[in-house]
């Protein structure tokens, strides 16, 4: 028999941490909220019949936000044999408020208890088998990230996998509430078993409000009015309204649970650890100014102390597998055509990407070190009062801090956005961060024009898109998507030392994909360039690319960028090309520029770019123009509809001009 499991857990409680340990694979771990914002599968260790799904963090069932709707959807629709509740055992009381829920959907159930090191680190204690008891499910200890307890964890997803055996009806509730569920579970239980829903899960639900059960329930207008004059009653009565009536029953009966079964001296070292480093990391004035210093240092070792040398000793390996290739093809009496496409179209425009490969690996090294030791979830805690401003709150952030690596993760982890408002703006403005994709750029043009001063340009543009992307904000807020911001609510995780696996991890995979995106898409955008430049429109090859096809149509398009301070077809022909892949901006210069050797290239640089100032405008443009096509995909797909997003993508391109063109006419009121 297959049996289909489901993984869920509030978020940060190390739950892909547990599904890798589970299943062996190896996806990305985060120290911030959001991380998983997709569902995603494998199998367990040695059991190839059991499919276990992580399903995205979340906190409560009640469906607010998009993860929320995928986990409760899976569970509901799917019907997994059983689900693995993982808790934080550092903070058993708000993680025990979604076990209560997930044990009311009537299925087998085992409670993996995360980070149970920390508890005993701390000399604090819980009592496993009366937790047990209590609930009436299995609890078994774990430390997820040290891979303690997973034997005796598999052991028992198998047995209550194959035994079937739902978790006991827990009723909990008392006085009006008690009152109120009972009475409405009268009332829809036909309906709840014709639907397949757990009678006092859909009875809790319509007490809340819940329009989606009521609508998968088929719920009349006449039991909708009696539900509603039963739930009034109840209100009434408490003087609270539903939601925290139903959230006091749960938590008075958590806090009687962990009376008799937790024994709490003091916070965990982490969280103690924690709250002395967050006076000043956090702190009201000195927070965003430590950030920014943060960043600086990182930008100095990665494109003036450490990353140089490494991109210069791949350089050196590139150009002699190029000259070695390069002879070997003249020696053969390969045709010179076949040769200029191989050495001059794809070795140039793969390698010279291929270069800052070391770079891109050191910067996601330091980020990632960021991102597991918990510093990236108080940033976005910074971030709020400034993002407040523009009508967003602090965990649009977390959106825009995944868009420094990636703007297609980045567009999709909006979905942990609860109102629509706040995920469209955020989707809007989230491309001005500068992916990944856009630092061959910045190194290519910077070691051209700025070489003395990499680290302080680098920092100068990111900060840019940062002030774009809060502009912008002001101005969106004030038009298309009028309104307020949702309170800002994001559990700050504990500091911890980040995992040396997790980081290799988080490398490799950075790596990966860029390798992946140097040899398919850069590799065939080098050889329809070096195609366009290399004939004319009668497809006679040409002595000068500047009687190419290429330059033909570059040219048309040039003259637009002239009050940007450059008018060379060769650089508007670049930024088209940016639309495959960011980093098709380099391979096509190259290409276009036929310089060898970094040397050669920052001259032809020069030839391309009349000043620096031109050059910068140049890079101002390049960070904020529409994305690639496949975060214009992911746009497409979440926004909905092609009209929007290609609203989205003009409003950038849009901004991206204006933005160059004040950078490089007021830049010359002071340079001359």
């Amino acid at each position: 028999m297959k049996y289909l499991l489901a993984l869920a857990g509030n978020q940060n409680s190390g739950k892909t941490t547990l599904f890798n340990a589970l299943t062996g694979s190896n996806q990305h771990v985060g120290n911030f909220p959001g991380v998983t914002v997709e569902k995603k599968e494998g199998q367990i260790l040695k059991h190839k019949d059991m499919s276990l799904v992580d399903l995205p963090g979340i906190y409560s069932l009640s469906p607010y936000t998009s993860e929320e709707v995928v986990t409760r959807d899976f569970i509901l629709k799917e019907n997994p044999q059983a689900i693995i509740n993982i808790v934080d055992a550092t903070n058993i009381e708000r993680n025990l408020y979604l076990t209560l829920q997930l044990m009311e959907l009537g299925k087998p159930m085992v409670i993996a208890l995360n980070m149970m090191d920390e508890v005993r680190a701390s000399g604090n204690s819980i009592d496993v088998k009366k937790l047990s008891d209590h609930l009436g499910v299995p609890v078994i200890p774990i430390a997820a990230s040290k891979n303690e307890g997973i034997s005796d964890l598999i052991t028992e997803i198998e047995r209550i996998a194959s035994n079937g055996t739902p978790p006991p009806k827990l009723d909990f509730c008392v006085g009006e509430v008690h009152k109120a569920i009972h009475s409405i579970a009268h009332i829809i239980e036909d309906q709840a078993k014709k639907a397949g829903y757990p009678l006092r899960f859909a009875a809790t639900k319509m007490v809340e409000g819940d329009s989606i059960t009521a609508d998968v329930l088929g719920i009349t207008q006449s039991q909708m009015h009696i539900i509603h004059h039963i739930v009034r009653s109840m209100e009434t009565a408490l003087q609270t309204d539903r939601e925290a009536a139903l959230a006091d029953m749960r938590y008075t009966y958590i806090e009687k649970i962990c009376a008799e079964c937790v024994v709490k001296h003091q916070e965990t070292h982490e969280q103690l650890r924690s709250e002395k480093i967050d006076r000043l990391l956090t702190h009201k004035y000195l927070g965003i100014p430590i950030f920014l210093l943060i960043m600086l240092l990182i930008f100095a070792l990665t494109f003036s102390v450490i990353g140089p040398p490494l991109q210069d000793l791949l350089q050196m390996g590139i150009d002699f597998i190029t000259g070695v290739l390069s002879d070997t093809m003249q020696t053969a009496n390969v045709s010179p055509w076949l040769r200029s496409l191989v050495v001059d179209g794809i070795c140039a425009g793969v390698g010279s990407v291929l270069s800052f490969l070391p770079i891109i690996v050191l910067l996601f090294f330091f980020l990632s070190l960021l991102e597991d030791s918990g510093y990236m979830a108080r940033v976005a805690f910074v971030m709020d009062k400034l993002l407040r401003k523009i009508g967003l709150s602090g965990r649009s952030f977390v959106p825009m801090l995944i868009g420094f690596g990636c703007s297609v993760p980045a567009i999709m982890a909006t979905r942990t956005l609860s109102s629509d408002r706040d995920r469209k703006m955020t989707i809007v403005l989230t491309p001005f961060m500068s992916c990944s994709a856009k630092l061959p750029i910045y190194g290519m043009i910077t070691m051209a024009f700025f070489p003395h001063h990499a680290a302080l340009v680098m920092i100068t543009l990111y900060v840019t898109g940062i002030l774009v992307a809060i502009l912008s904000g002001l101005l969106l807020k004030n038009t298309l998507f009028k309104g307020n911001s949702v309170p800002f609510v994001m559990e700050l995780p504990a500091y911890r030392l980040p995992s040396g696996k997790s980081v290799l991890l988080h490398m490799w995979q950075k790596a990966k994909d860029f390798l992946r995106k140097a040899f398919t898409i850069i590799f065939l955008a080098a050889i329809v360039i070096w195609f366009l430049q290399s004939f004319d429109w009668s497809l006679n090859l040409v002595a000068d690319s500047a009687d190419s096809i290429l330059a033909s149509i570059g040219s048309v398009i040039a003259p637009i960028f002239i009050p940007l301070g450059f008018n060379d077809w060769r650089a508007s022909t670049a930024l088209i090309a940016g639309f495959t892949a960011k980093e098709a901006v380099v391979s096509t210069l190259t290409v276009l520029t036929g310089a060898v050797g970094e040397s050669g290239l920052s001259m032809a640089l020069q030839g391309i770019f009349p000043t620096s100032l031109s050059a910068f405008a140049f890079l101002a443009f390049a960070i904020l123009y529409m994305p690639c096509v496949a975060a214009f995909a992911a746009t497409k797909r979440e926004l909905g509809s092609y009209h929007a997003a290609i609203g989205a993508a003009a409003y950038q391109t849009g901004v991206a001009y204006v933005v160059a063109l004040l950078i490089f006419q007021i830049g010359r009121l002071f340079i001359g």
